[in-house]
């Protein structure tokens, strides 16, 4: 039987646009229906999945827009650096959009596709997948019922993992900022949009520490070799490359990732390949990266509230850990189940708004990511944004704030970013 539905086409067969066109085929509401991908080998087994037709593959999403509106929707999972200018172009041929994030690498990009996307009255959802979990909306519904009265302060922990931040940030594609942007912006713009959400309003100012401290060639350890394969001390550091992706070998959620990124060569003989040849198996202390690896942000609220994150790779890759503090109670959340404290009564409720599916307790969000693509396509289905939890003006702000830490944190300056909160739900679209 023919699929209906809405049809969309992807922009970056990479692990992003892999998986939410997975999801989009497995529920069955909507149709992948076109791919643009450079590399031959991920955009043939992109097309084998999805049946695609040769004439429906691209070698690039410029190809793939000459030739007119590709589909109803697009989701743009390219490289960072490379968002603004298909969202721009996609929003102009009448394409509702589904964008990874960051939604751009510098403000002024950011503010060309919300101009674009509005001229064109289309839909714009940025991959703010962390909106899209039942933890999500019970964190924040506790918060707005009042259950510890007026929040005072918050404290957010984003926990990167020390083999994860080795693995995208030292030696992989968010490695370096003027390639990708900084790390508040690549790995941690989840974390303040999400602040902004719970807390139902933006900072309205910002300060920021940060740097590199730990994966520099000062840190190097004596006898130490560009690459682990080659090196005398490779089984005594805890950023061993070798250590790391053959014990992937079997796993295939590993498997898929982290070593996805290193090779489609499932064997230990193309794993050490790839590691002799390819920038994953480098020393974690000569590579060319330059983000942090550790940084808070202070923010004052307009309310008054106060609030601290901290992003850090000295850890476990594990879920984020937040405690929100009230006049009358206070919430401790671990992605899982929250902990409710009553000031009043002195008791203490754990609610756990659902089980998280097996190997969620990594720090990964597949979960989250199919509840957004079934979102994005429900939204197409009605021609309605109702179902998307945020929008190109709200997005926007969150980025903004961003911005402005990143500022601050170069500058050693507090910024100040006015008392303005995010937009409500429903005036955000066009």
């Amino acid at each position: 039987m023919q699929r209906t539905g809405p049809t969309i086409a992807v922009a970056g067969a990479g692990l992003r646009g892999r998986a939410y066109a997975a999801r989009i085929r497995k529920a069955g509401a909507g149709r992948i229906v076109a791919v643009a991908e450079p590399d031959p080998a991920r955009r043939a087994r992109f097309a084998a999945e999805h049946g695609l037709a040769p004439e429906r593959t691209f070698p690039g999403w410029r190809e793939m827009a000459a030739r007119g509106r590709p589909a109803d929707g697009v989701i743009i999972a390219t490289q960072d650096a490379e968002h603004a200018e298909p969202a721009i172009r996609f929003a102009g041929l009448g394409c509702h959009i589904l964008l990874e994030k960051p939604m751009a690498t510098s403000e002024a990009d950011a503010l060309r596709i919300v101009d674009a996307v509005e001229r064109a009255g289309v839909m714009l959802a940025v991959c703010h997948v962390m909106r899209y979990t039942e933890y999500t909306r019970t964190f924040r519904r506790l918060i707005e019922d009042g259950r510890i009265g007026a929040p005072v302060s918050v404290q957010h922990l984003e926990p990167v993992g020390w083999w994860h931040h080795a693995h995208s940030y030292v030696r992989g594609n968010w490695r370096r900022a003027d390639e990708s942007g900084p790390m508040l912006m690549t790995k941690s713009c989840h974390d303040i949009d999400w602040l902004i959400h719970v807390m139902g309003e933006a900072p309205a100012r910002v300060s920021s520490f940060g740097r590199l401290s730990h994966f520099r060639p000062e840190e190097r350890p004596p006898g130490a070799a560009d690459r682990c394969v080659d090196c005398a001390v490779e089984a005594r550091c805890s950023y061993s490359a070798t250590r790391l992706y053959l014990s992937c070998l079997g796993d295939p959620g590993r498997e898929r990732w982290p070593l996805g990124a290193v090779t489609d060569d499932r064997t230990e003989a193309g794993v050490l390949r790839a590691l002799r040849e390819g920038p994953y198996g480098r020393c974690v202390y000569a590579c060319d990266n330059d983000v942090v690896d550790h940084q808070v942000v202070n923010m004052e609220f307009p309310s008054g509230a106060t609030g601290v994150f901290t992003m850090t790779a000295f850890s476990a890759a594990a879920p984020r850990q937040t405690r929100v503090f009230g006049t009358s109670g206070s919430l401790e959340g671990d992605g899982v189940r929250i902990t409710v404290r009553d000031f009043v009564t002195g008791e203490t409720e754990i609610v756990e708004p659902g089980v998280p599916p097996e190997g969620a307790s990594d720090g990964r969000h597949d979960h989250d990511d199919d509840a957004l693509a079934d979102a994005f396509v429900a939204a197409l289905a009605a021609g309605d944004p109702a179902p998307l939890n945020s929008g190109p003006r709200e997005s926007l702000a969150s980025h903004r704030v961003v911005w402005a830490a990143e500022r601050a944190r170069l500058d050693g300056a507090v910024i100040d970013l006015g008392p303005q909160s995010p937009p409500a739900k429903g005036t955000v679209h066009p």
